[in-house]
């Protein structure tokens, strides 16, 4: 993991490091990106998520890619949209246990989430 992370947490309502996480990252209604630097969060900010149809499962590849995104937590992804943040250079990143995103965010900087297994994809994607 590089010293800069640039991670996105799927959120619910108005997003930010007190929000809710969405369980599944395409019908979140934003995205929480925390810019993480040595360790330490040094800021955050909220990128909205368009409706799923616009663009289809992928849009959300390009949006945090424009991001700067280099890392992501979700709860549940398809398989699409996994193979395009892969192919875009992005980590992603599987919790279920945490439903704050601060506490996903502190989890991933303590090392205590693994990066995805394509088996927990969700199906239909």
């Amino acid at each position: 993991m590089s010293d800069r992370i640039v991670l996105a947490i799927p959120s619910n309502g108005e997003g930010g490091m007190d929000a809710e996480r969405s369980g599944h990252f395409g019908h979140c209604d934003c995205f929480t990106v925390v810019d993480i630097e040595d360790g330490a969060v040094v800021g955050a900010r909220i990128v909205a998520n368009p409706p799923h149809v616009e663009g289809g499962c992928l849009r959300p590849v390009q949006l945090l890619a424009g991001e700067g995104v280099n890392a992501l937590v979700v709860a549940g992804i398809g398989g699409r949209p996994l193979a395009g943040f892969n192919d875009a250079g992005i980590t992603v990143y599987f919790d279920n246990e945490r439903p704050v995103v601060a506490e996903a965010v502190e989890a991933l900087i303590a090392g205590e989430v693994e990066i995805i297994d394509p088996s927990y994809v969700c199906g239909g994607h």
